[in-house]
């Protein structure tokens, strides 16, 4: 087919006009998305598509010029190609959508399948809220979610799944330190080293509690090169979970009065004013945000996302040991070469940029084979 203009929309879907980037990843990605398609020598349309009540005013965290933002209602007419992301669409939407002849794509960018068994095992609502939707013509999966996911989606949605790339920009990153000393880089010191666990403990597959055994084993063997362990999101279980409570008792670092447990935080922020090294565990979810947004900034990321094996200071799977040793490593040596980190750390990311030609021309053949009707 000839290769044209397309006339993109992506779903968001708000809780207020000034809600947070910072709240959860979604809102990101379809920015980064959008900065992407922009990106395409084709110029596409892009608009944002906010699927709540919530009404679009002047307080969005973001320059509607740059990245046009409109009511559903009021945008899905003339739509070549739908990615429903942030914000479900009902199936009076879809059925006209169908109509006037618009692909649409769920862009799945989460660990459903987890979620789904979570929900099952301790009876917490879930698809009584969700629609599930059978008429999309495709479905887009992060790398990360690919493996474990892909066949919960294609057997639920009834659909082809197609594994697409990851898109991150330091956009929003940078426009939460523009005002921050050193625009929240990372900046050495001679003082021993704060760690910060930053995992959102929602789930099992991202939760803190081996990297505060790595933070322990590591206390154990350099304890005067440890200042102080953070774990964010964590407030609520050392006081309303007996277990977690207790556990953390065997740990020296609790007896040594170097840990502080602490609720929600924006990691921008945090890692500026709490933060000189941040020690990560994922289990099934290798790549998230948290980890470029710390790399970016030059901060050692002591993690076991394999994706990423080649940024921070990666150990394999779940060997401890071997993240304790990579933890010591920062403890005792990263400060010699910090700002040759931080820039090796960029260009390593420049693959998942919405500014990346490759990525660019790849999305765009994901688009017009969409648009084609050529199947996954």
């Amino acid at each position: 087919m000839e290769r044209r203009s397309l006339r993109i929309g992506i779903t968001i879907g708000l809780r207020e006009e000034a809600e947070s980037l910072w709240l959860n990843g979604i809102k990101q990605n379809a920015l980064y998305l959008v900065k992407l398609f922009l990106n395409s020598k084709h110029r596409h349309s892009v608009t944002l598509l906010n699927t709540t009540p919530v009404i679009l005013g002047d307080e969005l965290p973001w320059d509607r010029k740059r990245f046009p933002t409109l009511p559903y209602d009021e945008g899905w007419q003339g739509l070549d190609v739908l990615i429903e992301l942030g914000g479900q669409i009902d199936w009076n939407q879809t059925a006209a959508l169908k109509q006037q002849g618009t692909k649409i794509v769920s862009y799945c960018c989460g660990p459903e399948y987890v979620q789904t068994m979570e929900a099952i095992i301790f009876q917490r609502r879930l698809f009584e809220a969700i629609f599930v939707n059978r008429e999309y013509d495709c479905i887009w999966a992060i790398p990360q979610v690919w493996d474990l996911n892909r066949g919960f989606f294609e057997t639920l949605r009834r659909c082809p799944v197609r594994e697409v790339p990851f898109v991150w920009d330091p956009m929003a990153l940078e426009a939460a330190t523009k005002d921050l000393p050193h625009h929240g880089e990372y900046q050495p010191s001679a003082e021993p080293k704060r760690i910060s666990v930053l995992e959102p403990n929602i789930d099992v597959m991202k939760f803190c509690l081996y990297p505060i055994f790595i933070a322990e084993r590591a206390f154990r063997r350099e304890p005067d090169r440890v200042k102080f362990l953070y774990v964010a999101n964590s407030d609520r279980f050392v006081h309303d979970n007996t277990e977690f409570a207790a556990l953390m008792q065997y740990c020296d670092l609790i007896h040594a009065q170097k840990a502080c447990f602490v609720g929600r935080v924006t990691t921008p922020t945090f890692l500026a004013e709490y933060t000189d090294v941040v020690v990560s565990h994922q289990w099934g979810l290798p790549l998230n945000y948290i980890y470029l947004e710390c790399c970016w900034q030059g901060y050692p990321l002591v993690h076991n996302a394999d994706i990423v094996k080649d940024l921070g200071y990666y150990y394999r799977g779940h060997d401890l040991a071997e993240g304790a040793d990579r933890l010591v490593e920062v403890l005792t040596a990263h400060d010699r070469s910090w700002q040759d980190y931080r820039k090796v750390q960029r260009s390593r990311i420049a693959r998942y940029l919405a500014d990346d030609p490759h990525l660019v021309v790849h999305y765009d053949d994901l688009l017009f084979e969409l648009v084609a009707g050529v199947r996954a």
